[in-house]
């Protein structure tokens, strides 16, 4: 496997439409000049952003938290510029980017080191071969304080990883549970 570079990315985004919207440089600054987490494409990779659409999870009803059996009521939905996650809390969101990932080719979502560094953690993602949708994020809140999300700013980075041959079953070809997500999409068993 190889890790694509931004070239190879511009490409895809641009004839096969892996990334859509696609920004083909890194952006830094907002559209009135004030300076923003960067998104787009960099050297080895693809910085997303998260859309304005937020769970919060909450204890609010004492729900179980149960991957086969989930309870939407442990989340409290926000639609807004910005999250704030409760301390040692969690919050989903999902990318304003949606994805269609070449049949060749691995993708794996990390957190970008701004917010690792203020404790603030993004769940490492695969986003398996012939995958498509927009990509469901986990923020933990790992500190004892609130902590802040910026919505259309960047959140993780895309590493883009390429097979010298095809799987030989995709994400689609199993017909995977996740397949054409659109907006914050729950655990399903």
């Amino acid at each position: 496997m190889t890790i694509k570079s931004d070239k190879w990315i511009r490409r895809m985004a641009q004839t096969q439409g892996m990334i859509e919207p696609f920004e083909p440089g890194q952006l830094r600054v907002n559209a009135s000049g004030g300076k923003m987490i960067s998104y787009g494409t960099s050297s080895y990779g693809y910085d997303v952003r998260c859309a304005d659409e937020f769970k919060v999870f909450t204890n609010i009803n004492s729900t179980i938290v149960d991957p086969k059996n989930f309870d939407a009521r442990s989340f409290v939905d926000v639609k807004a510029s910005e999250c704030i996650i409760p301390p040692n809390s969690f919050a989903l969101a999902r990318t304003v980017e949606y994805f269609r990932i070449p049949r060749k080719v691995l993708t794996i979502c990390l957190g970008k080191s701004t917010y690792a560094r203020c404790g603030i953690i993004v769940n490492v993602t695969p986003l398996e071969p012939e995958w498509e949708g927009h990509v469901t994020l986990e923020f933990s809140n790992t500190t004892p304080l609130p902590a802040r999300i910026y919505a259309n700013e960047g959140v993780a980075q895309m590493l883009f990883l390429e097979s010298d041959e095809d799987c030989e079953v995709s994400y689609r070809d199993r017909g995977g549970k996740y397949m054409g997500q659109r907006g914050v999409t729950l655990p399903q068993a």
